[in-house]
């Protein structure tokens, strides 16, 4: 895979369902500020996984968790990873369940649109992670001019108040802290670990670092300018009560009487980003599988990890309040921070002790 394929999945996989919830919106104004602490912190994280895998010779995430802490400890460790893929991509396919009847298609069974992009990613999936960057590589500049162009309707329909974001810091660090951490580093830059499964398809691998931490800056700029044009088109109070912010103001651009209600934007967004995150999930999970069961063919893997994350979706939450609670209240401490930070950290110091002693030996 080229640089730009890794590039391109990488954003729309950062990216996500985040441009249509809206990011750590509970900061208010200074949601913005949250949003780029956030992702600079995303960085570091992100190059950390670049550097155990440039430490650990390029090789899979199963591996460095086997060549670390062996066999009897280390496969049991890798097996969580490919099961927390598959519960992440259910939460995307949730998102989805909850989101299009509220904005798109009120009348429409969720199960027959989410059977639809199922069987789609399906499709990708079968035709390997090759087809899915060239996919995420068409798809990215789309969202990009797109993006502008909501940015430039919006300044032309004279909908945005510059005013809305003062003062700045007004409440104090205390809810962009609390915004940053956990959630605002776990939930879309340490998923990011998933990419190590495709970084090893990179053809010129040492450009790894580069790439990584330049789509996680590129990334998280479009989130920060997200959640500054839901605040200075909304104001602070109902960019916080709003559930899709990213969505609302695109009924607020009105440009000579017919350019308005842009909510083919706002689909778009939503379901290309969605797509592309649910099919890296079950790609990352299928791969890490195959591997650990040391199977021959990747078929198998790929319906149980698709059959399962559709089955999930479908039954993990009643209501999309009890679906937003957990994702925001329980995940980041139970899952997101030991599987994202203490493992990989724990990984990665292990190879380096590895490797003194190993060189130590030849001495």
């Amino acid at each position: 895979m080229t640089g730009y394929q890794i590039f391109s999945i990488m954003v729309m996989f950062q990216l996500g369902t985040t441009v249509i919830f809206g990011f750590e919106a509970g900061a208010g104004r200074d949601a913005w500020i949250t949003a780029a602490g956030s992702a600079l912190l995303g960085c570091i994280l992100v190059a950390g996984y670049a550097g155990i895998t440039r430490l650990t010779g390029y090789v899979s995430l199963v591996q460095w968790f086997r060549g670390g802490f062996g066999t009897w400890l280390g496969v049991p460790l890798a097996w969580l990873y490919p099961l927390l893929f598959i519960y992440d991509a259910a939460r995307v396919i949730a998102d989805l369940e909850f989101l299009v009847p509220l904005t798109l298609l009120p009348a429409t069974p969720p199960w027959f649109f989410l059977a639809a992009i199922v069987a789609l990613t399906l499709y990708v999936l079968f035709s390997g992670p090759e087809v899915l960057g060239r996919v995420a590589g068409v798809l990215l500049p789309l969202l990009v001019l797109f993006s502008l162009l909501e940015a430039v309707l919006l300044i032309v329909s004279k909908s945005l108040h510059p005013e809305y974001f003062f003062p700045i810091l007004g409440e104090g660090w205390g809810r962009v802290v609390a915004g940053i951490w956990p959630l605002g580093i776990t939930q879309t830059y340490g998923e990011s670990i998933e990419m190590v499964v495709f970084w090893q398809l990179l053809d010129k691998k040492e450009r790894l670092p580069a790439v990584g931490i330049a789509a996680t800056l590129f990334a998280g700029s479009f989130i920060v300018l997200f959640d500054a044009l839901g605040i200075a088109a909304m104001g602070e109070h109902l960019f916080m009560e709003m559930i899709f912010p990213t969505f609302t103001i695109l009924n607020l651009s009105s440009v000579a009487g017919f350019l308005e209600n842009l909510n083919a934007l706002g689909a778009m967004y939503f379901l290309c980003t969605s797509f592309v995150k649910v099919a890296v999930h079950l790609t990352a999970a299928a791969l890490c599988i195959q591997e650990l069961t040391a199977s021959a063919k990747s078929g198998a893997a790929i319906w149980l990890s698709t059959g399962a994350a559709f089955f999930v979706a479908l039954t993990m939450a009643n209501n999309f309040s009890e679906h937003l609670k957990a994702g925001l209240e329980r995940l980041p401490y139970a899952l997101w921070v030991p599987m994202f930070i203490l493992l990989p950290a724990a990984a990665g110091a292990a190879a380096w002790f590895g490797r003194r002693f190993k060189k130590a030996a030849y001495r």
